[in-house]
């Protein structure tokens, strides 16, 4: 059964919902019955929580080994039970579990989270190896709970309405499609909520070494939606240019390291009808996510969405703005473009009326599988990789003891082990106030460079900026000052390389720490504005 099979209408009018609906209505299936929910990662996890209230759903129960996330959870779940504990945490009384825990862990958690009698909505990816996949395949078939994967960008209101076109024939066969998921440039020196490390010595407990390969579903997972088809075979290429003040290892040739969040991760990806998608996700500088669908009979790109009709290259151009249907209110006040809605309204669906959710054990594992074989691939000198379909008991069979994962840095030891802790554990606070004052001036200084050639509307932004770049100068000064001491002890280490990175390459460090001068410059360009 491939994802097309559990897809339903997304976009029918729901013409027994008459009156509008808001966040706290109860009335949006027809029936009485609730579903009494345990939120396991109290950073990602509480986003959910006022979409959750429209959809007979009540949060009852947080995990968290953070003290701040339980805090917060309570403040806005005030009746509920919150415990760092997950055991005492999964003891508690209640039909289903978020997992928005550490991305490396989902598998583990969400088999025991089966184990204790709970349905599963997990945040991707769905687990970090095949074997992983192979055990939780079959926990979701053992105990014959309700298992989702929380992929949310094919439900924005454009990949939505292309689904459906889709389903009508409009677009004909897949022949290519390109999806990208591109963001920032991936240092990860913080908790989510931003506060620093504890201890501050390390960089953080996954985000700061996992390859973006990885994390492929919000690119890939679009395409899976809106076709209908599973991927089958992927090729990725080594990229090992990384960006800068992102903890590295020395080259993947020297001692294995790939590369991190920090770096781009393109794959080319056949689908089961043989069309081919171009799947790029990236630590990057320049957040994007273009995305461009090419059927046989008619083409899409986004963004805006534009549908182009005519089955060929001159094809006609039409500009569309797509409607949500009835629940488009709530969608809306959701998070990612809606998508958060949705993902838990199809979970809430299948637990309260049985009717399948787009994103099964099944669909999960084919798209979590296309990015650990591309980055398999790509160690591989790309070599082509088998997406491996768990449908399929005897392709389990096959992967059942394969546990290939990334090689990657150490990110509590960035430092030596005789380091001093009272300089090393600055590392995280410093790094924090760091990015944001290196990247400040860093824009500032090449805006400046740039200014002559912007359109009017962009030169007051420049302004702006330049005003604000140059008020902080000091107190940049002194962040400049305060990460230096640092790379100053630990010049060798990985955390010290970063550091160095940020302040030179990014920084302009020798600039930003004679402050007069700098402030002198800044001052003489806005003059001349």
């Amino acid at each position: 059964m491939t994802l097309k099979s559990n897809l339903t209408i997304m976009f029918v009018k729901l013409s027994k919902h008459k009156k509008s609906l808001d966040m706290t209505t109860n009335s949006i299936f027809n029936t009485e019955k609730t579903i009494k929910l345990g939120i396991w990662g109290l950073g990602r996890g509480q986003s959910f929580i006022n979409s959750a209230k429209a959809l007979n759903i009540n949060v009852v129960a947080g995990c968290d080994l953070h003290e701040s996330m339980r805090a917060r959870f309570l403040k806005n779940c005030p009746d509920a039970f919150v415990t760092p504990d997950e055991d005492e945490f999964l003891a508690r009384d209640f039909d289903a579990v978020l997992i928005a825990t550490y991305c490396t862990d989902h598998a583990a958690h969400a088999i025991k989270a089966m184990q204790a009698g709970k349905h599963v909505l997990s945040e991707v990816t769905a687990f970090f190896t095949p074997a992983q996949g192979v055990a939780l395949a079959e926990a979701v078939e053992k105990y014959g709970k309700v298992y989702n994967l929380a992929e949310n960008y094919p439900f924005s209101v454009e990949n939505m309405y292309l689904a459906k076109l889709w389903r009508e024939g409009f677009f004909g066969d897949l022949a290519y499609a390109e999806y990208e998921y591109v963001h920032g440039v991936g240092r990860a020196y913080a908790n989510p909520d931003g506060t620093p490390l504890e201890p501050g010595n390390r960089a953080h407990h996954w985000r700061g070494w996992l390859n973006y390969h990885y994390y492929c579903t919000h690119s890939l997972g679009p395409v899976m939606v809106i076709t209908g088809l599973r991927p089958e075979r992927v090729v990725a290429f080594p990229s090992d240019v990384q960006n800068y003040g992102v903890i590295k290892g020395k080259g993947r040739k020297i001692d294995g390291i790939l590369p991190s969040l920090g770096a781009f991760a393109p794959s080319l990806i056949t689908m089961s009808n043989g069309g081919i998608v171009r799947n790029l996700m990236g630590g990057t500088t320049a957040d994007s996510h273009h995305q461009r669908l090419f059927g046989t009979k008619a083409s899409a790109e986004m963004h805006p969405l534009k549908i182009k009709v005519g089955a060929t290259g001159s094809s006609f151009n039409i500009a569309v703005q797509p409607a949500w249907s009835e629940m488009g209110d709530l969608a809306e006040k959701a998070g990612h473009g809606g998508g958060d809605f949705w993902e838990l309204y199809y979970f809430a669906r299948q637990i309260l009326t049985g009717e399948k959710a787009p994103w099964d054990i099944y669909a999960s594992a084919d798209v979590t599988l296309a990015g650990i074989q591309a980055l398999r691939s790509a160690e591989a000198d790309g070599m082509p990789m088998e997406i491996p379909d768990f449908r399929d008991k005897t392709v389990r069979d096959r992967c059942r003891d394969d546990n290939w994962q990334q090689k990657h840095i150490d990110p509590d030891r960035i430092f030596p082990d005789e380091q001093r802790l009272a300089i090393t554990n600055d590392f995280s606070p410093a790094m924090i106030a760091l990015n944001r004052a290196a990247t400040n001036v860093r824009k500032a200084l090449d805006a400046i460079r740039v200014f002559h050639v912007a359109l009017p509307e962009d030169k007051s932004k420049i302004i702006e900026l330049v005003k604000s770049v140059r008020d902080s100068i000091p107190e940049y000064a002194v962040t400049y000052a305060r990460a230096r001491r640092i790379a100053d002890a630990y010049p060798d280490s990985q955390g010290g390389r970063a550091i160095l990175e940020m302040l030179v390459d990014v920084g302009a460090e020798e600039r930003v720490t004679n402050t007069n001068a700098l402030v002198a410059e800044l001052n003489e360009f806005l003059l001349r504005k």
